[in-house]
């Protein structure tokens, strides 16, 4: 079990979430219960994950929990471009936040990579 504040991928995966916590913010009122709802879901779905697979025993749990994470980062790269072609963010926006869910990715792949590589040993 380890703390998972001290995880660079949970660092990003949180601050990816107050950033789209931010940008629903200005989403239209209609979308409360759909987009924004979606949005706000799936970006607190990485950081949680991860943090609830720190929480567990062993590493076949936390490799779980990790590949949750990457179906909710995936869901939201889906969503964060939905927003977009709605043209509820400019293409600044999209950019800056599909770089983050790129690079959150990436750190969840090469974790989850690791984790099997050690389960192997």
């Amino acid at each position: 079990m380890q703390d998972f504040r001290n995880l660079r991928v949970w660092k990003h995966g949180h601050q990816l979430t107050l950033d789209v916590y931010n940008i629903t913010q200005n989403l239209p009122r209609n979308e409360q219960y759909g987009l924004t709802s979606q949005l706000r879901r799936s970006a607190a779905s990485v950081p949680a994950n991860i943090a609830e697979g720190c929480g567990r025993y062993g590493n076949a749990e936390l490799r779980r929990f990790l590949q949750i994470a990457m179906g909710s980062a995936s869901e939201l790269e889906y969503h964060i471009l939905l927003t977009r072609d709605l043209a509820y963010i400019d293409n600044q926006t999209y950019d800056r936040v599909n770089q983050q869910v790129i690079s959150v990715k990436r750190m969840l792949a090469s974790l989850i990579t690791a984790c099997v590589k050690k389960a192997k040993f």
